[in-house]
């Protein structure tokens, strides 16, 4: 199973905008994001996203690599400081690839997890519009497969 790690892309600041919906720097980053991995024929069966606008609307731009038949959904347990351990608990009984849309610092700190077994070992910075991919094997141990920033795509 791959686990795809988005920080949502770039948002306006809450004083323009209370929702902080994406700007348009964000939209063009994401824009790319899907592209490269459409061009990487990458497919997930599922998006999750925190239910925040931003996260929302970076997972919509993100859709064209679903697999048929995936969704698009709000999931509990991925917000900004939401404990990366239980989701990842959660994430046991799950076998397919899946994307998650969230925020910092949960993106940072899951990878961390998966990797290191510690949530407050950094191991990328992430920016709007990031992307780390972890693969779990068989014995249930995380690796790291990549990690890019926006200038990247």
């Amino acid at each position: 199973m791959r686990l795809y790690l988005v920080q949502h892309g770039d948002a306006l600041a809450k004083d323009v905008d209370p929702e902080r919906q994406l700007s348009d720097q964000g939209r063009a980053d994401v824009t790319r994001l899907a592209a490269w991995l459409v061009a990487n024929n990458i497919a997930v069966s599922a998006i999750c996203h925190s239910g925040k606008v931003r996260a929302r609307q970076t997972a919509e731009l993100l859709e064209p690599v679903l697999e048929s038949g995936g969704k698009i959904r709000s999931a509990e347990g991925i917000g900004p400081n939401d404990a990366p351990e239980t989701f990842l608990k959660r994430l046991r009984n799950i076998d397919v690839d899946t994307l998650i849309v969230s925020h910092l610092p949960f993106v940072a700190r899951i990878l961390s997890q998966a990797v290191t077994g510690s949530p407050d070992q950094q191991l990328a910075e992430f920016r709007p519009g990031s992307l780390a991919v972890v693969e779990c094997d068989e014995s249930g141990a995380w690796h790291l497969i990549c990690f890019a920033g926006p200038g990247f795509f």
